[in-house]
């Protein structure tokens, strides 16, 4: 048994871990789930009925080609050690998140998104192959042409279709890691939306901060942050955090009188830094990683994660209402962050990103007011034609997520019979509506004196090994792997 929490920290379970063997299959009657470096803030990387398997041992760097740029690794290697390997090499990884301690495998399974998703969509977009382990033992080499269905099924899959073993990745040719960045405040949301569009396709990289609490003609003020690879003498060092948060603390202290003193500081002082600098890619895009621990500071009980999308066309009016619906519930968010998604279309069907515009809040968790404001975000977000980014989600109800991603289905069909997560068994339930048709269905073919129909609970199904299997034969991995910390010469 092992603690392997959630970054959202909202309880303090020990839960069965195992080191993840490639090379075998599993035994029957268990589930199980991948494990990375528990950087989702929900139960997505949670299987409370089974086990997880750690794949964190797995973590070479199998290959690199300097002039394609492709690059071959096991899942299991953070984003932040890939960085490390390829600094000097004149390539970036393509997409990174808001922390490089997250696995490769975590990344193609969540199928993260960064700043820059209108330039370069999600990182899925430039993963050509991988090979991807299943219970049975088989190994099966996905890509867009070899076992194509499967390949989409896994790119955003949450971790259900098997386990990455490794994959391969175009990178992205860059000046160098540093990043030339100009921040630009805006006085209220509709400054925001005037400059996003004048300014945001001109850089590669794009994203606000808002302050959260704002309110009446600041309404959503914050300071716009705009990016470019830039050539630089200098080579980063990707480093470990400079400070940590030891223990945590009783109450939250990013709430309430503290966040509103942070946020007036945090506005005042980077709006006045508006012209154009040359920025450690650590500070551009990994800001929280030079602290340890950093979601200590919500307190006991956690933090909750909201994000969500909603259409371009709907954007100037739904924003301000979840940002209004957060001030009636009296609770702000620490970290609010507002971009723009693109139209590039990810390969994996059940990718969170669409075209529009994606608001991120996060908040300390306060029990039943704090779920009900989750609830009201994602009301307002369904009705505006909007998601709720599954990945990040540790409550969200069954009719949210069903709502949001009509093809659930389509990857229950590909789940590994034994592969298992908390979110799944929640999400993939049936809704009320679907009970009330199964009871008319059962009351209907007991007066029509015939069989009635099985319950179509996919969860059911899956455990009565009822589910698509797309490959038989397995393919064995004959990849020589070297160690990451060798570096491109």
């Amino acid at each position: 048994m092992s603690n392997a929490p959630s970054w959202g920290r909202l309880d303090k379970k020990h839960r069965a871990i195992a080191s993840f063997n490639p090379s075998n299959a599993v035994a029957d009657k268990q589930f199980y789930l991948a494990y990375g470096n528990g950087r989702s803030y929900g139960d997505t990387c949670h299987n409370d009925q089974g086990t997880l398997l750690s794949t964190r041992h797995n973590s070479a760097i199998i290959s690199f080609d300097r002039e394609s740029g492709l690059l071959t690794a096991e899942s299991g290697i953070l984003l932040g050690d890939i960085l490390q390997y390829l600094q000097g090499s004149g390539w970036f990884l393509p997409v990174v998140p808001g922390t490089k301690f997250v696995t490769l495998g975590g990344a193609i399974a969540n199928d993260i998104h960064g700043k820059n998703h209108e330039k370069r969509g999600t990182f899925g977009c430039h993963v050509t192959s991988f090979n991807l382990w299943r219970s049975n033992g088989s190994h099966v080499q996905c890509s867009r042409q070899e076992e194509a269905k499967l390949f989409a099924a896994t790119i955003g899959g949450m971790g259900l279709t098997g386990i990455v073993t490794q994959a391969q990745i175009q990178l992205m040719k860059v000046a160098s890691h540093f990043v030339e960045e100009v921040k630009k405040p805006f006085a209220s949301l509709s400054g925001y939306f005037d400059m996003e569009m004048e300014f945001s396709s001109a850089s590669e990289y794009s994203v606000a901060w808002v302050d959260s609490l704002a309110r009446g003609k600041s309404l959503g003020r914050g300071i716009l942050m705009r990016g470019d690879h830039t050539a630089h003498e200098v080579q980063p060092d990707y480093g470990k955090p400079r400070l940590k948060v030891p223990l945590t603390p009783p109450i939250s202290l990013v709430s309430g009188l503290p966040l509103r003193l942070f946020n007036t500081a945090y506005f005042h002082h980077n709006k006045r830094q508006n012209t154009n600098h040359p920025t450690h890619p650590d500070s551009f895009f990994f800001p929280l990683d030079a602290i340890a621990g950093w979601n200590r500071l919500y307190g006991p009980k956690g933090l909750f994660q909201h994000q969500c999308v909603v259409p371009l066309e709907a954007a100037k009016e739904v924003i301000p209402q979840l940002l209004a619906a957060t001030h009636h519930a009296g609770q702000g968010s620490f970290l609010t962050v507002l971009k723009r998604f693109g139209s590039i279309a990810s390969p994996g069907f059940m990718s969170f990103p669409r075209p529009g515009y994606t608001l991120t809040l996060d908040f300390a968790n306060q029990g039943r007011t704090t779920r009900q404001l989750l609830h009201r975000l994602d009301a307002i977000t369904l009705d505006a034609g909007g998601r709720t980014n599954p990945y990040k989600d540790a409550r969200m109800s069954t009719d949210t997520f069903q709502s949001g991603f009509d093809q659930w289905r389509k990857l229950e069909g590909f789940r590994d019979p034994a592969i298992q997560s908390d979110f799944w068994r929640r999400a993939s339930a049936p809704t009320e509506t679907d009970a009330a048709a199964i009871a008319a269905a059962t009351i209907a073919a007991v007066r029509s004196r015939i069989a009635p129909p099985p319950l179509a609970t996919p969860v059911n199904q899956a455990a009565k090994g009822e589910v698509h299997t797309p490959h038989l034969q397995p393919k064995q991995d004959n990849g020589a792997a070297h160690p990451a910390a060798m570096g491109p010469k």
